[in-house]
C-alpha cells in the first residue's frame, strides 16, 4: 500500500475487519467529522476534520477524500452518508457519488454508533445497541438521541428510546440549559415556577408561552439534552460556552460526592418500551445539594438503562450490548452502567481504537453500506 509522506504523520486509524468488503466512501455527520474509505478488509478512517460550520472544514474534506482515495488507490463503489439532509458531509456525498455514477445510502445517525462498535469488534451477528448522544437525525424525522435498538449486520430496528422533552427554541436549548430545565418544569406541572428559578433570562415568560403554545419545541430523546435539563435544574449550568460543559460539570460533581444510591422508583418503563425518568427529575428539582444530586442522577441512569437493556435482552435472546454515542466520554457513566449489565451477564461492546462520539459515525456508515451493498442498486 503506498501512502503519500505528506500524509503518513497524521493520525489516521487503520481499522482491520473480518472480511473482504467492497470499497466504500463514507462521508461521516457534521460535529466532529471525519471520513472512512474501506479496501479489502481494511477501512481507513481519517483525522477529525472538525464541525463543518466553515469554509475551511468543508474544504478539508473535499481534500480528505481525494487524498485517502490516492492512498488507498482505490475509487468507491458506493457512497454513504448521514440520514439528515442538511449536512455538507451529505450534500459533498451526493455531488460525489453523481460525478461518479455511484450508488448512495442514507444511514442513520445512531445506527452508524452502534455499526462501528460492531466494526471494531468484527461482529455482523445481531447485538443489541445503547446509543447516547446530543442529537441525531431519526427515521421519524425527529431529533434522536436515547435509542435502545437492535443491530445485525446492515440493518437495525428501534426497540425503545428514552421519553421526549421539548427543547423551547430548538437547538438554542443545547446552548442553554436552563431551557431544558424549563421544559421538565412544564412538564411536571411546575410552570409558574419557571421564571421565579430563572430570574437572569429575561426570556423564562417567552418559553413558558413557547411550551404552552408548543410552537418552536420539538420533542427530543436525546440523553445529552437530558444532563442538560439536570444541570439546569440543579443550577449547575443555566447556560454553557462549549459543547457537554454542563454534563462533564455533573460528572465532576457526582465523582466529587462518591457513591450513591439510585432513587427508589426514580423511573418508569412504559408499554411501549420508553424509559422515563420523570420521576428522577421531580426528585431533583427538590434537590438541595447539588453533588449528591449529580450523583444520585448517575446512579439512578445507570440503573435504569440497564434494567432497560436487560430486559430486551431477555425478550430478544441477544446477550451482547454495544455502547455508542458521546455520553459515552462520561467514565462514570459508562463504569456504572457496565458494572450493572455485567452483573446480568451481559458482554458489553465499547469503543476501543475511536472514540464513542460523532468521530466514529463514518466507520459505522462505511460498515453498513459494506454489509447493505447487493441490495442498493450496485
Amino acid at each position: 500500500m503506498l501512502i503519500s509522506s505528506t500524509w503518513t504523520d497524521l493520525p489516521f486509524h487503520f481499522i482491520e475487519l473480518p472480511f473482504t468488503i467492497p470499497s466504500v466512501l463514507a462521508c461521516g455527520a457534521w460535529l466532529k467529522n471525519t471520513v472512512c474509505v474501506t479496501r479489502s478488509h481494511t477501512a481507513l478512517v481519517s483525522p477529525v476534520i472538525g464541525d463543518l460550520d466553515t469554509v475551511n472544514a468543508r474544504s478539508r474534506l473535499d481534500e480528505t477524500v481525494l487524498h485517502m482515495c490516492q492512498m488507498l488507490n482505490v475509487q468507491p463503489k458506493v457512497v454513504a452518508h448521514d440520514l439528515h439532509p442538511d449536512f455538507y458531509s451529505t450534500q459533498f456525498a451526493h455531488t460525489y457519488a453523481a460525478q461518479h455514477d455511484l450508488p448512495i445510502l442514507a444511514v442513520q445517525h445512531h445506527h452508524a454508533h452502534i455499526a462501528a462498535i460492531c466494526a471494531e469488534h468484527g461482529i455482523s451477528d445481531a447485538v443489541l445497541g445503547l446509543a447516547l448522544d446530543g442529537v441525531g437525525l431519526g427515521i421519524d424525522k425527529m431529533p434522536w438521541g436515547g435509542e435502545l435498538l437492535r443491530v445485525e449486520g446492515g440493518y437495525f430496528e428501534r426497540l425503545g428510546h428514552l421519553a421526549t422533552l421539548a427543547m423551547p427554541g430548538g437547538d438554542r436549548a443545547a446552548r442553554e440549559p436552563w431551557r431544558m430545565a424549563a421544559s421538565a418544569l412544564f412538564t411536571l406541572g411546575y410552570a409558574h415556577e419557571i421564571a421565579l428559578r430563572f430570574p437572569a433570562q429575561p426570556a423564562a415568560n417567552t418559553v413558558v408561552a413557547m411550551l404552552q403554545r408548543n410552537l418552536n419545541c420539538p420533542a427530543t430523546s436525546s440523553m445529552g439534552r437530558l444532563f442538560d435539563t439536570v444541570a439546569g435544574l440543579l443550577g449547575v449550568n443555566e447556560t454553557q460556552s462549549h459543547e457537554a460543559q454542563a454534563a462533564i460539570h455533573l460528572q465532576t460533581l457526582a465523582a466529587s460526592y462518591g457513591k450513591a444510591a439510585s432513587l427508589e422508583e426514580g423511573y418508569q418503563i412504559t408499554a411501549n418500551n420508553v424509559l422515563d425518568f420523570s420521576p428522577l427529575l421531580a426528585w431533583l428539582m427538590q434537590c438541595a445539594d447539588v453533588a449528591k444530586g449529580a450523583a444520585v442522577f448517575h446512579a439512578t441512569i445507570a440503573d435504569g438503562l440497564a434494567k432497560w437493556v436487560a430486559l430486551a435482552a431477555s425478550k430478544y435472546h441477544c446477550a451482547r450490548i454495544a455502547l455508542g454515542g458521546g455520553c459515552f466520554h462520561n467514565e462514570l457513566l459508562l463504569q456504572l452502567l457496565s458494572q450493572h449489565l455485567a452483573e446480568n451477564n451481559l458482554k458489553v461492546l465499547y469503543a476501543k481504537q475511536l472514540p464513542p462520539n460523532d468521530s466514529a459515525i463514518s466507520l459505522g456508515q462505511a460498515w453498513i453500506a459494506a454489509q447493505r451493498y447487493e441490495s442498493i442498486g450496485a
